[in-house]
């Protein structure tokens, strides 16, 4: 693979690793929405996003990497990948509905009054439902909790079975070759655009989520944050 076609192709896999990501809100809203229901700060909601991105990416190339060595033709693999991430969409749909549904009633139990809520040992109450909010952990360190880190794998295994059908054709062009260097470069530069592309995205939404209030409707935000997440879920499978 002469070195022209080779740069021409690391700059294709870089700016399909951007568009794909712009246009898959499954890589971006499931993090803000996640994240301000968790009261993350938005270093830890990017880290998040970012650790997840690795492995959607590291996903698509598992699978390239496995079809070569079975002798698999690209149009399978691409087709399974899709089936993936079909899959993936659909998860985040039906997550997304439940959670919807569970927030809603939720919403309807509280009607506006006191709601115990609670922080490990800590215990208070809320107005109108709980909002994000930090704690001050003296000297104590900061563990995650039960939530934080179901929250993560939720997200983990939503974006390890997102749609990342670029990538597959990609890499199985040069590597079929035998031209492994180049197929590992295309991966790379993909993966940079792929995870850059979120982070700043991702950073952006969390900015702009910071300032709304939601006032009297806080006590709605989970039901809104699972229509927001089977919204994104519908608009995966749509694209």
């Amino acid at each position: 693979m002469s070195g022209a076609l080779g740069a021409d192709l690391a700059a294709s896999a870089g700016v399909l690793g951007v568009l794909h990501t712009l246009l898959g809100p499954d890589h971006v809203v499931p993090f803000v929405v996640l994240g301000r229901l968790r009261g993350w700060s938005l270093a830890r909601t990017v880290s998040v996003a970012l650790l997840c991105g690795v492995a959607h990416v590291a996903a698509s190339l598992a699978l390239g990497a496995v079809g070569l060595a079975a002798g698999a033709a690209a149009g399978w693999l691409e087709q399974l990948d899709h089936v993936r991430g079909s899959l993936g969409a659909w998860l985040l749909v039906g997550g997304g509905g439940a959670y919807a549904l569970w927030g809603l009633r939720v919403a309807l139990g509280r009607r506006g009054g006191f709601v115990p809520h609670a922080h490990g040992r800590t215990v208070h109450l809320h107005r109108g439902g709980d909002r994000p909010h930090d704690h001050p952990m003296g000297d104590r360190p900061h563990r995650a909790s039960a939530g934080d880190r179901l929250g993560f794998w939720v997200l983990f295994l939503l974006l390890v079975f997102g749609p990342c059908e670029p990538l597959v054709p990609l890499f199985f062009l040069p590597a079929s070759r035998g031209a492994w260097s180049a197929a590992w470069v295309m991966a790379a530069v993909f993966a940079a655009g792929t995870l850059v592309t979120m982070a700043v995205l991702v950073g952006l939404a969390c900015a702009g989520a910071s300032l709304v209030r939601l006032g009297r409707a806080a006590r709605w935000s989970h039901a809104l944050a699972g229509l927001t997440l089977c919204l994104a879920g519908g608009s995966a499978l749509w694209f």
